[in-house]
């Protein structure tokens, strides 16, 4: 098996390095996350007996993301043979040596407590999308590293950079780290990054939408692979709490939907308390590439009979879900509906429940565009925005009967 031919050469530098933690992050399409899951992993696993945890944060995302890059590598490396794959408990063992490639969410840390290879302990850990991931979350799973092992022991975190105030910044980087740099090492500590640039087998059209980004903070971020300032974020109204105590008991439930295909389908359920001036985001649904049979069927699970305020500008999706019995109505929008509608939304505090975690992800850095002169303008960039559309939509209904009843006081 020759892996030169299918590893890019800034990967190869870690392949079986013993530091314990190893940090690799960068821009986006710089292929990090295949190598170090569908290409590093499997080849640890069969040469070394490496046992492994692969998590995210929410486990609903494991089976389209992470499972399939091992799939994927194991298919590529040749080595298909060699493995039995369950995609029923998203378990991969190697006929050969016994050990095993697991997988779990930190939302469900009971489940995460009771993972357990069938052969040995658990040896490597890998935490896809590291920056969803809270401090707490990462203390937890080194205690996982247990137990004697001829294998050294190591976790990874992989990650496209976000915010300087993000921990996994302060923690690991504020002491030894700036933005013109691409590798540290110590002997607890191995920080790499890549970009696009790493990547030989993008293609141009790849490399043109990357190169060609013109919103600063995204072209910082996901084309140079630099940790981003935000300053001109357009909601810094909200916290994190877990809802799941009191969820069920809310009633004056907000519905809001923006439809995608290539882009998700983005969903989201919230809890409005009027008197104290609250949003309680409770559920979402981020999906892309679903037939409408698909769509409907994950809405009627999260949305029973209630009323979903959806973009108007699909109305074949409006039609095609009312068809199937869900109660979809237009957003009326119009040519201040965003700006408005973030007005009023900036009015309130917004709770999130930790589900909730492309919620989370969007409104971080959900930001207004700039001026040649880095000033902020009035209109957020449209990008990754689908679930703060999909919030001002399932507000609209409150938005008009506030307004309406601010017109009769007059």
């Amino acid at each position: 098996m020759n892996t030169d031919v299918y590893i890019n050469d800034s990967y190869m530098q870690l392949i079986n390095d013993p530091t314990f933690l190893k940090i690799v992050f960068g821009g986006s399409s710089s292929g990090k996350s295949y190598f170090m899951i569908g290409q590093n992993t499997v080849l640890d696993n069969m040469q070394n007996g490496a046992n492994y945890l692969i998590v995210r944060k929410t486990a609903n995302t494991l089976r389209k993301s992470v499972f399939n890059e091992i799939n994927k590598g194991i298919i590529n490396l040749g080595v298909r043979h060699l493995y039995d794959i369950s995609k029923t408990d998203l378990t991969i063992t190697n006929k050969q040596n016994g050990k095993q490639i697991l997988f779990g969410g930190l939302d469900d840390v009971e489940k995460i407590k009771s993972i357990t290879p069938q052969n040995g302990v658990l040896e490597k850990i890998i935490i896809e999308e590291a920056t969803e991931t809270t401090y707490t979350d990462y203390k937890a799973l080194t205690k996982r590293l247990r137990g004697y092992s001829k294998v050294p022991k190591g976790i990874t975190l992989l990650f496209n950079p976000i915010l300087r105030t993000h921990w996994i910044y302060e923690e690991f980087f504020a002491d030894c780290w700036n933005d013109e740099k691409r590798f540290y090492k110590d002997e607890r500590k191995l920080i790499l990054k890549t970009t696009y640039k790493d990547n030989k087998f993008l293609t141009p059209d790849d490399i043109y939408l990357l190169e060609n980004e013109k919103d600063p903070y995204f072209y910082n971020v996901y084309t140079l692979g630099n940790f981003g300032i935000l300053g001109n974020v357009v909601y810094r109204n909200y916290r994190v709490e877990d809802l799941s105590a009191v969820k069920n008991s809310f009633d004056n439930i907000y519905q809001g939907l923006d439809f995608g295909w290539n882009n998700p389908n983005a969903y989201v359920k919230m809890h409005v308390n009027e008197s104290k001036k609250q949003i309680f985001v409770l559920d979402e649904l981020y999906k892309s590439s679903q037939t409408y049979d698909s769509l409907a069927n994950d809405l009627s699970l999260k949305n029973g009979l209630g009323y979903i305020t959806a973009d108007c500008e699909d109305g074949r999706a409006i039609n095609e879900l009312r068809s199937r019995g869900l109660r979809v109505i237009p957003a009326k929008k119009g040519s201040d509906s965003v700006l408005s509608g973030i007005r009023f939304i900036q009015d309130y505090e917004i709770i999130i429940d930790p589900s909730c975690q492309n919620f989370i992800n969007e409104i971080q850095v959900y930001h207004w565009a700039e001026d040649k002169d880095g000033n902020a303008i009035e209109k957020p960039v449209k990008k990754k925005d689908h679930l703060m559309d999909a919030m001002r939509y399932g507000l609209e209904p409150l938005m008009l009967q506030t307004k309406a009843t601010a017109g009769r006081r007059l």
